[in-house]
């Protein structure tokens, strides 16, 4: 199992719980620096509010299961309507 598989079934029940869906979720290398980056939707308009919350639900889930050996940046974002 690969680690978005593993952060995967950690994190998308309390995702789903708190009526949000786990759209997409990454592993990527920018330049230095790892993202764990986990793109969330739900029903209407997603806000900074949104991502602050799942971010704060999913943090400390990741931190106790510590699924991921080296350094990263867990970055919670919006789907992006509309784009190409």
């Amino acid at each position: 199992m690969n680690i978005v598989e593993e952060v995967r079934i950690i994190i998308e029940p309390i995702i789903n719980e708190n009526n949000y869906i786990l759209d997409d979720l990454m592993y990527v290398q920018e330049g230095n620096t790892k993202f764990l980056r986990v793109i969330i939707d739900k029903k209407g308009v997603i806000d900074i509010d949104d991502c602050v919350k799942v971010f704060k639900l999913i943090e400390p889930i990741i931190d106790a299961k510590d699924p991921i050996s080296e350094s990263y940046i867990l970055d919670v974002c919006s789907k992006e309507k509309g784009s190409l």
